[in-house]
């Protein structure tokens, strides 16, 4: 069985290098997915043995699909974000899976989020991720522009767990979330999605990862406020669904509909919205 891995990257030279070694030691091709970085990334994923490939930004489906078309013959595809990496106790677990015969289309694997903050570092949270994929079904399409874009489907666990550098400031959580939302609500808006009580999703998301996840009992009042700023996506994603249902942001919904999703990116970092 052959095992392919990739990773999506642009200026992340300070953990490219964890997240590639993780992948290299289990996968029999790696690719490196590069968004135009000008920070030594591209040279440090050569170094290291990887495949160097880049190609401007347009979102996380473009991305992922260009990956996986640059990986060579293999029957699964594991994939990481450049600032997650595994463990030797994942890696050989990883490795244990591989010599099973696995045949499930999707395995789910811990992602283990910790936050840095004020020079204390904990777990934040630990949520289930599909991150093993049979290749048959790694299947990205360019409007997939958000994270985890996969259709749902029922998929074992298997406990080689994900190490993500999760937060270093609240506040730049808090701003990364706040793009996040208009992103998702932008594809959810093209697709008709259900819109749900914004005023009801802050508050029950913060008691889900702030109380009942145990993240105020492993980092007190920071966990605290960093579950309010993540809190703050779910409230955000549903108020921008429901402004672009009466009409707002008509050049960015322009933008999406006409698949010009580096353009559409480019303005959520600026900030030009109207």
């Amino acid at each position: 069985m052959r095992l392919g891995g990739y990773v999506l990257h642009r200026n992340n030279r300070d953990t490219l290098g964890a997240a590639l070694q993780g992948l290299l030691a289990v996968c029999d091709d790696v690719v490196a997915l590069d968004s135009l970085s000008d920070d030594g990334s591209v040279e440090l994923a050569r170094s290291l043995g990887a495949r160097s490939i880049s190609r401007a930004w347009e979102g996380y489906g473009a991305a992922r699909a260009a990956a996986v078309e640059a990986l060579g013959p293999c029957d699964y595809v594991l994939f990481l974000d450049s600032d997650e990496h595994l463990e030797p106790a994942a890696v050989q677990t990883l490795r244990a899976w591989r010599a099973s015969g696995p045949r499930e289309p999707l395995y789910r694997l811990p992602r283990r989020d910790w936050a840095e903050l004020d020079g204390r570092r904990f777990r934040y949270r630990t949520e289930w991720r599909a991150r093993l994929v049979r290749r048959d079904y790694a299947l990205w399409r360019p409007e997939m522009i958000v994270h985890e874009a996969l259709p749902r489907m029922h998929a074992p666990r298997l406990h080689a767990p994900i190490e993500h550098r999760f937060a270093t400031s609240v506040q730049r959580r808090s701003q990364k979330e706040e793009r996040y939302a208009l992103l998702w609500a932008l594809r959810a808006h093209a697709e008709g999605k259900r819109l749900k009580p914004a005023l009801l999703q802050r508050p029950a998301h913060l008691v889900r990862d702030g109380i009942l996840h145990g993240a105020f009992l492993r980092g007190g009042t920071d966990a605290l406020r960093l579950a309010w700023a993540v809190a703050g996506y779910h409230a955000a994603k549903y108020r921008y669904l429901r402004a672009l249902r009466a009409g707002a942001y008509p050049e960015m919904v322009r933008l999406y509909s006409e698949a010009r999703y580096g353009e559409l990116f480019e303005r959520v970092r600026e900030g030009r919205l109207s």
